[in-house]
């Protein structure tokens, strides 16, 4: 898209003008480099719209909520992939990550990237930007694919040649397992409110509040970061983006396809070009950031990306967003999910493996899950919570997401909805194909870490359940020590068979 172009397509959100004409054309006009807007990306790993400014209760996060109140708030952004490694890879071509090959978490033997598509930083890089990763923060990039060259040239803005606009990717970890008390603004677990897909006991309470004070503890971070371009005096020329790359670590969550593993918070701000207060309620992804990007630096992609502009007219007519699951470490599983604002249908590639079939990482940091098998070996979960606990999975599942937002009634055989789940069963099949989906093979289905279900005994679960104890309900001032060299996991093989 040239640059005219992209003015033209910006529209209206909200009934505002999101990029005045006049102010973008300047931002935008052929000039010196100083011209170009600064791009920040900040990622927020592992973590769903779980802030105040969307309406969480229980958490406080000012400065997340201050940057949502200058720029634009998208309140239905979705990631391509539930966990970092391929959501990543796709966030950084601007293409679905089973088209350019990284759409398998922790694949070995990597392989260049497909089609002539070149990563978002070495493109920017060649329109004239200093690339920086982490800038004081975690510089984690963990995409599925080689490069002839490192993605990005240093590790701060404050690093670039005098006047050079530069683009900044920083990922804030804290959000990733495990989670940090916040001793100045502690959570009462009374306060939050649960899922009805987790049993509500003290337990699960706390695991989720100690989740909200991270996040707490995370948009200091953040802050500091807005602070620094404020500092800097660069504030005013850059475009700051939050996201997260996935859902939230917790069960039902990171590594599946409801809205818990693939709903992410997404704001825009930019000074002078996106009108404050703005809350944008189209369908967003998180690859559409890259073609946003491109667009405001003036530059384009050498293969079409597969992202569009936040703010142009393909995104308020879009109708369904796209997302898919592979392998997890050494679990093997395949999911296909597409999404309309007012139903979800997944399709289970592999439904004769359970949903919490074995998988290391989890289990090792997962006290909700724990206590989930506890209670369903005791059979105390009531049938919404045990739905996840199944030895296996319903090829087919259908969401009224209007009167069901949590996912818990699965309409996929109710004839009255017939018609919908064929329609959105021929966009996924459409969209399956035009990323070139490899689906699953013989030897990938047979093989992996065991599935056999479940994972431990009884036994074995209660005692895991009570090594989590005293780190979950730690004081608020104590860092304690986290339980996961503890956790005896149970003997694994090579395959599931």
């Amino acid at each position: 898209m040239k640059r005219r172009e992209f003015v033209r397509g910006v529209g209206l959100v909200g009934g505002s003008v999101l990029f005045p004409n006049s102010l973008l054309s300047m931002a935008m006009s052929a000039g010196t480099e100083q011209e170009k807007p600064n791009i920040v990306w900040i990622m927020l790993e592992d973590w769903c719209p779980d802030l105040s400014c969307y309406g969480t209760k229980g958490v406080h996060t000012p400065h997340i909520d201050k940057l949502a109140s200058e720029g634009a708030m998208f309140t239905n952004a979705f990631t391509t992939a539930p966990v970092c490694s391929a959501s990543r890879s796709a966030m950084m071509t601007g293409h679905y990550q089973n088209y350019n090959g990284g759409n398998q978490h922790r694949t070995a033997g990597k392989k260049p990237l497909p089609y002539g598509i070149k990563p978002i930083p070495h493109i920017l890089e060649e329109a004239g930007y200093y690339t920086a990763i982490g800038c004081g923060l975690s510089g984690k990039t963990d995409c599925n694919y080689t490069t002839d060259k490192p993605l990005f040239m240093g590790k701060h803005w404050k690093n670039r040649k005098a006047g050079q606009p530069f683009y900044a990717q920083i990922t804030e970890p804290g959000t990733h397992r495990s989670w940090q008390r916040d001793a100045e603004n502690p959570i009462d677990e009374k306060d939050v409110e649960l899922p009805p897909y987790y049993p509500d006991v003290p337990m699960v309470r706390r695991d989720w509040a100690n989740g909200l004070e991270q996040a707490q503890l995370s948009d200091k971070k953040v802050g500091k970061i807005l602070d620094e371009l404020k500092a800097d005096g660069i504030a005013e020329n850059t475009i700051v983006f939050l996201i997260g790359d996935h859902g939230r670590c917790m069960p039902r969550g990171k590594q599946f396809l409801y809205d818990g593993g693939i709903r992410i918070p997404l704001i825009v701000r930019w000074p002078g070009k996106i009108k404050s207060g703005t809350k944008n309620d189209s369908l967003v992804m998180s690859i559409d950031i890259c073609q946003t990007i491109l667009d405001a630096a003036g530059t384009k992609a050498p293969h079409p990306l597969h992202g569009k502009n936040l703010f142009g007219k393909e995104i308020k007519s879009r109708k369904y967003v796209f997302a898919a699951r592979d392998k997890m470490d050494n679990t093997h599983d395949a999911i296909r999910a597409v999404r309309s604002k007012d139903f979800k249908y997944i399709h289970n590639l592999m439904p004769e493996r359970a949903y919490a079939q074995f998988n290391s990482y989890k289990e090792k940091q997962y006290p909700t899950l724990a206590v989930l098998n506890a209670k369903h070996l005791k059979g105390e979960l009531n049938p919404v919570q045990a739905a996840f606990m199944a030895a296996k999975k319903p090829e087919e599942e259908l969401y009224d997401l209007r009167n069901d937002p949590h996912e818990t009634v699965n309409l996929a055989k109710d004839a009255k909805y017939t018609a919908v789940k064929k329609e959105m069963r021929a966009e996924l099949d459409a969209w399956r194909k035009m990323v070139k989906d490899k689906g699953v093979s013989e030897e990938f289905r047979e093989g992996g870490w065991p599935a056999t279900y479940p994972t431990k005994t009884l036994e074995q679960w209660e005692t895991i359940v009570e090594k989590w104890k005293p780190w979950v309900f730690r004081k608020p001032t104590e860092r304690g020590k986290h339980p996961r060299n503890f956790i005896v996991q149970t003997e694994i093989t090579k395959t599931s068979k």
